[in-house]
């Protein structure tokens, strides 16, 4: 699964942006730190919408299955 830009320029930032790949598909792990643990995820069509303190936009990579955020961490998984 492919990173997007967006959560590219995230990693530059304010973000921690990993891949990981293994016999059952890959995920994109995002950890926005702690002071992100009230960190929200709403998808609309083919959009994620991350928000806390300020709102990040990315396209959802293609064959991503599920997307959640727990403790300020965001995985999208295929």
């Amino acid at each position: 699964m492919r990173v997007p830009q967006s959560l590219k320029d995230v990693d530059e930032h304010r973000a921690i942006v990993r891949t990981y790949e293994d016999d059952d598909g890959g995920s994109i792990v995002v950890d926005f730190g702690p002071a992100a643990s009230d960190l929200a995820v709403d998808i609309v069509g083919d959009t994620v919408i991350v928000t806390d303190d300020e709102q990040v936009e990315f396209e959802l990579p293609t064959g991503a299955s599920d997307v959640s955020v727990n403790n300020g961490v965001l995985t999208i998984t295929e």
